[in-house]
């Protein structure tokens, strides 16, 4: 096909009648196999919600691990902070004191049943990662003592390790903190007694 498309114009006008009649059937089998290919292909999943269809800023979503919950960064408030979207009530949750004026938060993520979020917060010159405990309603600085720069947080499905970049040497690196062991899980009792017996 694509020694026939760099043929010259000049020697495709001079080609016998055949031949020209030869290129137009290729074409077309091309095209009707093309047709046929899109044409059998399965329907895509409808990915935008009605919720989410509207004029504001939504961005750097995060599902919990169950996905009931799904949170993100957006601008419907008046500021840039961090909603959290219940999927099965179809409503915004409330986080009381996670998002404070004159500070941004964002790249949120979650654990597994969306109990906690860390997120990347700014409200003086260095940014901070924090959790949030939505039982306790009260968020929690986690790089206090820390020097450097940080970015993209990550919190594992029981809560209890946090991953982030750190620019603490002067190149970016990973450091995966331990919140310790007692911490309350968000693994449900099920789930986690059929991972501790899984191979």
């Amino acid at each position: 096909m694509k020694r026939l498309l760099n043929v010259p114009a000049t020697v495709c006008y001079r080609s016998h009648g055949r031949v020209r009649r030869w290129l137009n059937v290729t074409v077309c089998i091309s095209l009707l196999e093309v047709l046929t290919v899109a044409c059998g292909q399965e329907e895509l999943p409808t990915t935008v919600s009605a919720e989410f269809d509207s004029r504001h800023s939504d961005e750097q979503p995060a599902l919990s691990g169950d996905g009931h919950f799904l949170a993100f960064v957006s601008n419907r408030n008046g500021n840039r902070g961090i909603l959290l979207y219940d999927r099965k009530q179809r409503q915004i949750v409330t986080l009381p004191r996670l998002n404070r004026q004159n500070a941004i938060a964002e790249a949120p993520s979650l654990s597994y049943t969306g109990r906690y979020i860390v997120y990347i917060t700014s409200d003086s010159v260095r940014p901070e990662i924090e959790l949030y405990d939505r039982a306790l309603q009260q968020p929690e600085v986690l790089t206090a003592h820390y020097r450097g720069w940080f970015r993209n947080p990550s919190i594992s499905p029981d809560g209890r390790y946090v991953a982030f970049e750190t620019g603490a040497r002067g190149q970016w690196d990973i450091e995966v903190m331990d919140r310790g062991p007692n911490v309350e899980s968000d693994v449900p009792d099920n789930l986690r007694s059929r991972l501790l017996s899984s191979p």
